[in-house]
Formats: structure tokens, sequence, C-alpha cells
């Protein structure tokens, strides 16, 4: 029997008699079978970022993201767009483009056939041409993958469904606006980190704003006790301002002394720190200093890949390279607690103890999460999972449909 799963029996499984203000089941954190139904029903249709356009800004640069095993590029095209692909040779279905970033001058060649495309997708080469017979290159152009450019970050879909993400962050435009997203420039390079939990574990402890008086002493001597939140139909915010009160942990109260003044920002977020989070698994940390992206990608029903990189306006200022830096010290730090944090939730999802918590009335991003993951994939109402294989058995039914 899978380690995972709980024990089957002929009965039909239980449903929570009321469902509205508790969270979801420990089952589906665990369970395979769930995973699959997230990944058509969820993961198929919404918008992952794969890049900023300063990430790829001459002809030929490009930056791929593998994701639920399709690999995918966003490539700078001659014209100066973007074109993004999945990132698969027509041919034999050769990995064309490798690593997470570079540049192909010009052209896009197969490294296991030498299949030539142009920066647009078109196949233009193709060697030993005279044995390939009723064959027509314009009906072999890469497969392109939707694309939508907001406020400068390159997203991708793998088929329609949700909103544009220019209508998803509709409620907070004027105030994105304010940052000049579109004028970021990289820090660095994307990172990878593992985490083994369920990745609905690291956004829920995203849109959690009950924890952090609790677990977060840095941020509660940042913040005091006041740290906001509430919930759009697509997006989550949450808040805090940078007290005045010095800290009493070194690299907090440097920051708090030295973080200088940005002038693109108004004077009412010269000390806000603001986090947005985009349905389902993208995270945007915006801070007056700089500015950065999580992406929470399921691996497997346990574990969760989080690929990030930062962003900032350039600024030579030695207050603000300093403060970049204590930034990065004190969220270092912030981390490490999250870590523990869902690492104790997912082990206590595992227990056959658990069924679904109430849900306070100020933890209005977990009950709204709940209720779109219950309407997207009702068997989240069911207090244990099915019998094996029910989202195939779903899916023919559809398809019989």
């Amino acid at each position: 029997m899978d380690a995972n799963r709980s024990p089957r029996t002929d009965k039909p499984a239980a449903r929570t008699p009321s469902l509205d203000g508790f969270s979801l089941p420990g089952w589906i954190y665990r369970d395979a079978d769930f995973l699959e139904a997230e990944k058509e029903r969820v993961f198929s249709t919404s918008w992952q970022i794969v890049c900023h356009l300063s990430d790829i800004p001459r002809p030929g640069d490009y930056h791929t993201l593998d994701f639920l095993n399709e690999p995918l590029v966003a490539v700078r095209s001659p014209d100066g767009g973007v074109k993004a692909f999945f990132n698969v040779c027509r041919h034999r279905a050769s990995r064309l483009l490798d690593g997470g970033s570079g540049q192909c001058p010009g052209r896009i060649v197969c490294p296991y056939h030498a299949w030539t495309y142009d920066l647009d997708g078109r196949l233009t080469t193709i060697p030993h041409r005279k044995e390939f017979i009723d064959f027509s290159p314009d009906q072999y152009s890469l497969k392109t993958i939707e694309s939508e450019i907001y406020k400068g970050f390159v997203f991708v879909r793998l088929k329609p469904g949700l909103p544009s993400v220019a209508d998803m962050l509709a409620p907070y435009e004027s105030e994105l606006a304010a940052y000049r997203l579109e004028e970021l420039q990289p820090m660095g390079r994307v990172t990878l980190r593992t985490r083994h939990v369920n990745w609905k574990n690291v956004t829920d402890n995203y849109s959690d704003g009950m924890h952090i008086t609790v677990a977060h002493p840095g941020l509660t001597r940042l913040f005091g006790q006041s740290y906001g939140i509430e919930a759009q139909t697509w997006v989550d915010k949450m808040w805090g301002f940078l007290r005045d009160i010095p800290s009493s942990q070194r690299s907090e109260r440097m920051y708090q002394a030295i973080l200088p003044r940005s002038a693109h920002l108004p004077d009412e977020r010269q000390r806000l720190w603001i986090y947005f989070k985009l349905w389902p698994n993208i995270a945007f940390d915006i801070y007056p200093d700089q500015i950065d992206f999580m992406q929470m990608i399921p691996i497997s029903p346990t574990e969760t890949l989080i690929r990030e990189i930062a962003y900032a306006h350039p600024d030579g200022r030695r207050e603000m390279r300093a403060a970049r830096y204590l930034n990065w010290r004190i969220n270092r730090r912030v981390s490490a607690e999250d870590k523990a944090l869902i690492e104790r939730v997912q082990s206590g999802m595992h227990s056959r103890s658990y069924s679904p918590g109430p849900l306070g009335r100020n933890e209005v991003a977990l009950r709204s999460f709940a209720q779109r993951m219950r309407d997207l994939i009702p068997e989240s109402r069911l207090e244990r999972a099915p019998a094996p294989g029910w989202p195939q058995r779903h899916d023919m039914r559809i398809s019989r449909g």
C-alpha cells in the first residue's frame, strides 16, 4: 500500500457536514491522485512566470521553465518581442535549449540532429532533407505557448481558462504602478530550493497572517503587532509597516536606520513591506529597496520546488546596497523559520487523527483558497481519499460527456 494513502474501505467516503470556514483535509496534501487532478484542474490554466524582460534584453536571449514535466522557453525575438515555445524539437523530441538561461544568436539548433529554427520558431534547416518525403517544413514550426507580459514579467500558461494576469491583478493596479516594475533589473540568477512538503503547504503559509507574531520574532520586531491581510478573487495581499522603534537585533536595527528613500515611491510606501500571492502559486515580495518573486512548483505530493529571483531599480548608493544586503539577511532567517513551520504541518497532515480545522474570520486568504479548491476539485470536500484512479475516471466521464 502507498504509505501516503489512507486505508481504503468499501463505504462511501464521509463528507464534512459544513465546509464554510474550515481548512482542507489532510489527505490532499500527500495524495498522488490529488496532485494529478491539480495538474489538470488547477495548474493547466494557471499563469506561470518565466522571467522579466530585463532577463532577456537582446535578440536570442532566452529563459527556460520546467513546469509539471513540460519544458518551456521564452525567447527574445529580433523585433524586440518575446516568443514562448515548448522547448522540444519537432523531429524526435530532444530538449533544445539548456540551462536556466542563455543566448542563441540568430537561431535555435537542436543538439541531436541539428534541425534548426529561427527565433520566431520557424523550421529553417533540415539536414539530410532529401531523406524526408512528403514533408512540409511549414507544418513543423516550434509549438507555441500562450504568453502575456505584465509590467515587464513574462507569464505563460498551458491552456486558456483563467482571466488575464492584468485582470487578475486589477484590484491592485494602482498600487503596483507605483513600483515601476517594468524598469526592474535582475540582482542575480534564478535560485531553486526544494522543500519536502506539499506545494499547498508553502502557499498556505505565505498567505497566513496569524503566525507572524507567533513564529517570526524578527518580523514582529519590525512590524509590531500590526500585520494586514486581505483576499480578492485571484490575489491575496499581506503587508506591514516598518516601525521607528529600533529592533534589538543588529541586522534589523541597521536596516531600519539606513534604508534610504526611493525617489519613485510616494511617502506612504517608503517603509512598507507588501506581499501579493497570485492564484495559485506565484508570490511577489515587494520592498522599498527590492522586489522578488517566488514560484511554488509541485514535484511530487510531498515535494515542492521554490523558484525565485530578486530584482531592483538601478541604485549605486552605498546605503541602498547595504539595505539590500540586510534585507537578505533578515529574510533568510524568516525563510528558515517558515521551512520549520511547513515541515511541522506536513508531518501532521499524515496523521489519521487530523480532520479539517476551523478557520478564523480573519483568515480570509485561506478561506478563499479552500473554497476555490473545493469548487475546482470537489473531491477535496471528502474527509478521506476516494479509491485509487479517481482522476482518470473523472476525465473519462468528461470526455464521454
